[in-house]
């Protein structure tokens, strides 16, 4: 929905068939009223939110749309697909699963065209240190699951999460999310946007870095003097680092073990402690990377900038984490709150502050509404003499003893009046008693409510020093990228002054982003999480209206009603509604206010419920904006039945106009036509009647010349005779007689030939399965046409029989064979006619233990395969394996590859089976057989069918007699 033109957006938790090209093309240039609310008509400047689950999600998509909508062109396609594949780059390096979302963006991320990104604030507490329950940034898990085992190894990774201590040695998968396909898609974006193999292999290697630099453990000692030392407790994973980015261990681990003091005059190298050491290497881990995802936005950021010499329009999508209310709030949470506070007060300067000088830049009489302006909560953190910040930068700097108590105890000193802050101390000079404040802790009343934060770690986390030894260990690699994110590490750079605190340049940098929207003409999308499950289709109210609250949406609804609701140029709103006024359609010829005072006032609207500013008409209540729009599309509608009623006029006018020209053609044409096919009739009758009766005239006057011409015609060609044999008008035997030869010469003869000329040019198709022929046109060709028939079947089946390849004729034989055996014999034969003939079920070729059964007879393998063989006592089963050869049949033990029986198929008498859809089959050996001791066998095999046609081919080819077959009942 919709609060002025801020865009309040809820998370469907399910994907939603409203972002197609379909509905952006919809949405594209629409005015703001005329379809329902959507982010393609609010998006395209930022959009601070206080949850990032919808957030995340509609910063892509508004991106999607920007570049959907934009223009074409082969340079401009290039640039909007490196932009939309900047974000797989930057969630990679970027985002990461929180307690409360799943692909949180822990980094402000102001993407744009014309220009590239703002400062990117990251969360780097993260890398090193984060709660269970959550993850640390995605490109860490992508990189173990989507890396191949070469990448792996060249990177001295092992793929198992639960190996590294930054990941909190524990397996992290995402229901929903595929780590490894994100790697690739990651890959496939970095070369979209222009990265080289070299520096993508590059980043990834300073990535592996910071990820072992987590696993580097340190050992505690004491030195002669008693001081407290460390070591390095396992050189493996120091020796793998160095050799990534090409440094001396020995370098490192001094960086690592100890510290370079440095006076004006003097140096001196001390100890550090195991706290300490594990301090430097986590702090050279968060800048490490730190380091890194500013290269990589840079980088970005040089791909889709605009060229130089271009025109540049700037257009931005601010994507922020939003307020955090935790539980247990560290330093962290109270920068990023703050930065939450900055962004709500230009939220309240440039919209709610704006709303009420509109009216009066327009002349609109106006009664001013009160609401909170959180000015003065931004003021205690950032004042640079007396705020938080600056406090706490002045602790960081203090010489001496410097812990969280003496900050919290200077800060309650310094706000002890502020009605915005309080603490056990301010509480207790209010004789006020809140158990929920604990002693080392302060709280703040925001806009969003109160949050407590606990001073803890305050202090060394403002200072994240990174010792000088560390940044020059880092110069001293002769890894190109790495080496460019320490400057300062340059020895010939040495420099005393001290580094700036974490606040201080969290500030500079959230100050450098607040000068550049103020500079910019913001809209704004306010996203809601409707519950904490993550669930679709359940909304928690409590949870939506404290976001509700938080975000400060109740004031700029309360302005909005308490003013105008709508307001639009006079030009606009004349353009738009201008067909609902006789005066003003279809053209209005004075100025557009007067236009626009002269259609509202033909409409009617109650005088309160409009304004006239200088330059904008102004309209209080949505039911009357609303009014107007259901009246624009009734009087629309009108307009486009009026056009449609002139169209269709003209149309069936033309229309008309046309096929009366082409009628008068048609039938000049078709008169003309007739008149040549009755002329060239007359012309041919007239022939024939001249040839007839200058015949008569020839034969009256010969009459012997006739009788000899019929004799030399009939010793010829008297294939007349034969048509009158296919009419059966005569017997083959009989001879032909000069009427009949005179007849059939004179009529019957170019019948014949037009029915084979015919019949040859509309062959069936060559298909044997095509049983198809062209009826006899004539009575008497019905016996010639059924003999041209057959022939010309048997003529196809025998071609497909010739392009059979040997194999396959062997196969149809055998299937043929199968037909003749047990069609409509045996139930089993239906079933097995979709089933291929193999013949070789055992991989004998592929088995080494049955491939000795082939050495036990000597002629060629017909068929291998796995039966049951029925006891004849008991009635059970025991598995073997039959071999069928050209000469001999084979029983053998699957276990042992032995052969039990070997039976010659001479020794074979006949074959039994059942008519049913079993497997059984009974061999009858003769008396004289040698395996026939025992009796006849009882067998049980799964390809029966094709077991008794092979015997079948086999004893054919063999003995030139088949196999005695016999089906039964019983």
């Amino acid at each position: 929905t919709y609060i002025g033109n801020v865009v309040i957006s809820v998370n469907p938790y399910r994907s939603l068939p409203i972002y197609g090209p379909e509905v952006v093309q919809e949405y594209h240039s629409c005015n703001f009223f005329a379809v329902k609310p959507h982010m393609g008509c609010g998006g395209g400047g930022h959009g601070p939110s206080t949850h990032g689950p919808s957030l995340s999600e509609a910063s892509k998509l508004v991106m999607s749309y920007v570049a959907a909508v934009c223009s074409k062109g082969e340079e401009v396609e290039k640039e909007k697909e490196q932009l939309l594949q900047s974000n797989p780059v930057l969630e990679a390096f970027g985002n990461a699963k929180t307690v409360r979302n799943d692909n949180s963006s822990r980094f402000v991320s102001a993407q744009g065209t014309g220009g590239g990104a703002g400062p990117d604030l990251l969360e780097k507490s993260r890398i090193v240190r984060h709660v269970r329950g959550e993850r640390n940034f995605h490109i860490f898990y992508q990189l173990l699951a989507g890396g191949s085992a070469q990448l792996l190894q060249q990177l001295k990774l092992r793929q198992d999460c639960r190996h590294y201590a930054y990941l909190n040695r524990e397996a992290a998968d995402v229901p929903g999310m595929d780590d490894a396909a994100n790697f690739h898609a990651m890959q496939d974006a970095m070369r979209a946007i222009g990265f080289t193999p070299a520096e993508v292999t590059a980043l990834l290697e300073v990535a592996a870095v910071v990820l072992k630099l987590g696993n580097v453990q340190l050992n505690s000692s004491y030195q002669a003097n008693g001081m407290e030392a460390c070591s390095i407790a396992e050189q493996q994973e120091l020796q793998e680092i160095c050799s990534l980015i090409r440094l001396d261990p020995s370098v490192l681990e001094q960086a690592l073990c100890s510290r370079t003091v440095r006076a004006r005059n003097e140096t001196v190298l001390t100890t550090l402690s195991v706290p300490q050491g594990y301090y430097g290497r986590d702090a050279l881990a968060k800048n490490i990377y730190s380091r890194l995802f500013d290269w990589l936005v840079n980088r970005i950021n040089a791909s889709i900038q605009v060229k130089p010499g271009k025109q540049r329009k700037v257009m931005g999508v601010l994507d922020i984490y939003g307020t955090l209310l935790w539980q247990d709030n560290g330093f962290e949470q109270f920068i990023i709150n703050y930065c939450n506070e900055k962004l709500q007060q230009i939220f309240i300067l440039m919209t709610l502050k704006e709303e009420q000088e509109e009216y009066v830049r327009e002349g609109i009489q106006w009664t001013p509404v009160e609401f909170f302006d959180n000015s003065i909560i931004c003021d205690l953190i950032e004042n640079s003499k007396g705020g938080i910040l600056a406090m706490l930068d002045e602790e960081c700097l203090r010489p001496g003893v410097v812990n969280e108590d003496t900050f919290l105890s200077k800060q309650n000193q310094l706000f002890a009046g502020h009605k915005h802050y309080e603490n056990r101390e301010t509480q207790n000079a209010r004789r006020v008693m809140d158990p929920s404040l604990l002693p080392h802790c302060f709280r703040i009343h925001p806009y969003a409510g109160k949050v407590t934060y606990n001073v803890s770690e305050f202090i060394e986390k403002n200072n994240d020093l990174l010792f000088r030894d560390l940044s020059q260990a880092m110069w001293a690699a002769q890894h190109t990228l790495l080496r460019s994110l320490f400057p300062e590490g340059d020895p010939q750079k040495v420099s005393l002054k001290l580094p700036p605190t974490a606040g201080f340049q969290f500030k500079a940098s959230v100050a450098t982003l607040m000068k550049n929207l103020y500079s910019k003409n913001p809209n704004y999308i306010r996203c809601i999480k409707p519950n904490e499950s993550k669930a679709p289709m359940l909304f928690t109210p409590e949870l939506v209206l404290a976001q509700v609250r938080y975000l400060g949406l109740m004031e700029n609804v309360r302005v909005r009603r308490a003013g105008y609701a709508f307001r639009q140029l006079y030009s606009s709103f004349l353009e738009r509604y201008k067909m609902l006024s006789p005066r003003t359609w279809p053209r209005w010829a004075g100025t557009d206010r007067e236009g626009t005072e002269a259609l509202l006032a033909d409409l009617g609207y109650p005088p309160e419920e409009l304004a006239f500013g200088h330059t904008k008409v102004f309209i209080r209540s949505p039911r009357t904006l609303f009014d107007l729009e259901k009246r624009r599309q009734d009087r629309v509608v009108q307009l486009v039945i009026l056009i449609q009623k002139m169209f269709r006029g003209w149309r069936c006018r033309t229309q008309y106009q046309l096929m009366r020209k082409s009628q008068i053609l048609i039938s000049a044409w078709f008169r003309g036509h007739r008149q040549k096919n009755k002329y060239q009739q007359t012309k041919r009758s007239a022939l024939i009647l001249q040839a007839y009766v200058r015949g008569w005239k020839v034969r009256a006057g010969h009459p012997g010349q006739a009788q000899q011409e019929l004799q030399v015609w009939e010793g010829g060609w008297g294939w007349g005779w034969w048509l009158h044999v296919l009419r059966g008008n005569v017997a083959p035997s009989q001879p032909p007689s000069q009427g009949t030869l005179l007849t059939s010469h004179g009529v019957a003869a170019p019948q014949v030939q037009k029915f084979l000329v015919g019949l040859r040019n509309n062959l069936p198709p060559l298909s044997v399965l095509d049983r198809t022929w062209p009826p006899a046109p004539y009575k008497f060709l019905a016996e010639a046409n059924q003999k041209l028939r057959d022939i010309f079947c048997r003529w196809k089946c025998k071609q497909y029989r010739d392009q059979l390849s040997p194999q396959r004729r062997a196969l149809l034989q055998a299937k043929l064979c199968a037909s003749e055996l047990f069609k409509d014999k045996k139930s089993l034969y239906d079933k097995s006619l979709q089933q291929p003939f193999q013949g070789e079920y055992l991989g004998l070729t592929q088995n080494p233990k049955y491939q000795k059964l082939q050495a036990v007879v000597k002629d060629k393998l017909v068929m291998a395969d796995s039966v049951r063989k029925v006891n004849r006592a008991s009635g059970k089963t025991v598995p073997r394996l039959l071999l069928l050869t050209t000469e001999h049949l084979v029983l053998a033990d699957p276990k042992a590859a032995q052969p039990k029986t070997v039976l010659s198929l001479s020794d074979i008498r006949s074959v039994s089976v059942t008519r049913f859809s079993d497997g059984f089959l009974v061999l009858h050996l003769k008396e004289t057989s040698t395996g026939g001791a025992k009796g006849d066998f009882l067998l049980v095999s799964d390809h029966l069918i094709e077991l008794i046609t092979r015997l079948h081919q086999t004893l054919l080819d063999a003995t030139s007699q088949g196999l005695s077959l016999h089906i039964t009942d019983q």
